[in-house]
């Protein structure tokens, strides 16, 4: 049976899956030649920032920065791992020659600053960009300031699903919204404490409350409500507003999730997480056998590895 007390979160990668467990995030990634390649990157904790993610509001800010940092280490692995076989030679010597410790420092932190950065600037653009076009729009045609708010949120959710749809169009997308949905097969099957085969995994929905598709439906929402309770007067003051808002936004969204993801099992209130399934029926795609297989690997190793490391505290 699993163990009910343990979360297990995750993210598609390039070809393969990666885990995040309580001490340590591994990624298992498909090669060319048909065999797994794995990462294991032991979560190192920052006793500020730990304290940080026990304080509501501020913890959904902090823990969105942090996932996209490591979750952009682990990417750049599976690109780096995937198009490792070219039919490019490297001699011995590139091959047993290892990067030196402030070379890796550097690239660590190199691929987390990427991370955060293109999290912020989607998050800007997804942010200003409907409230600019709502503003020209319909500026000038009613001064009801909830109804532009309104009309506001409607133009982010198309511009956001007609993103992901068309960007899902290409074959390497297509894929990744595959292995997204092994993913969640895999969190669903060990959640409900059965045998990790292909067979017994294949069984289950690709879609999951405990989703960051689900969080981003949540910040358009919830930030249609938070804009309705203040006034703007005029168009640059509305971006200010918007802009000054984001993180209260984010931070109200996390912890609405994690509220409709406790009530998923309530007959009535589980149709608040709908809106972010809703959305995962365009993020996630239903997965070949061999990819369900590299998400079991993922899980497993990270299983072991968490093992490890709680043995070797003990």
């Amino acid at each position: 049976m699993a163990e009910q007390n343990s979360i297990y979160g995750g993210q598609a990668v390039i070809e393969g899956v990666m885990f995040a467990g309580k001490n340590v995030h591994v990624t298992a990634v498909r090669k060319k030649d048909g065999s797994l390649d794995f990462l294991e990157v032991p979560r190192k904790d920052i006793p500020w920032v730990q304290s940080l993610k026990k304080i509501p509001l501020i913890r959904g800010i902090v823990g969105i920065i942090e996932s996209s940092a490591k979750g952009a280490q682990h990417l750049n692995f599976s690109a780096e791992s995937f198009a490792e076989q070219e039919g490019e030679d490297k001699s011995s010597a590139n091959k047993d020659e290892k990067p030196g410790f402030f070379s890796n420092i550097s690239m660590i932190l190199g691929v987390a600053v990427v991370g955060v950065i293109s999290f912020l600037f989607g998050k800007f653009v997804f942010t200003l960009v409907p409230a600019i076009i709502e503003q020209f729009l319909f500026g000038n045609v009613f001064s009801n300031q909830i109804l532009h708010n309104l009309i506001e949120g409607v133009i982010k959710i198309i511009l956001l699903v007609g993103y992901i749809y068309f960007i899902s169009l290409t074959p390497m997308i297509r894929r990744l919204f595959q292995y997204h949905g092994a993913e969640h097969k895999v969190i669903s099957a060990y959640e409900a404490g059965v045998e990790l085969t292909v067979s017994n995994v294949q069984k289950f929905n690709t879609l999951h409350y405990r989703c960051g598709s689900s969080f981003i439906v949540f910040t358009v929402l919830i930030g249609v409500v938070i804009y309705s309770f203040l006034h703007y007067d005029g168009y640059v003051e509305r971006i200010l507003q918007r802009l000054v808002l984001l993180p209260v936004v984010i931070g109200v969204s996390y912890e609405v999730l994690r509220f409709t993801n406790s009530l998923r099992e309530v007959p009535v209130l589980r149709y608040l997480g709908y809106p972010g399934l809703w959305l995962q029926l365009l993020t996630t795609k239903e997965p070949e056998d061999s990819q369900v297989e590299v998400s079991i690997a993922s899980f497993n190793r990270m299983r072991e590895a968490e093992k490890r490391i709680m043995e070797g505290r003990v």
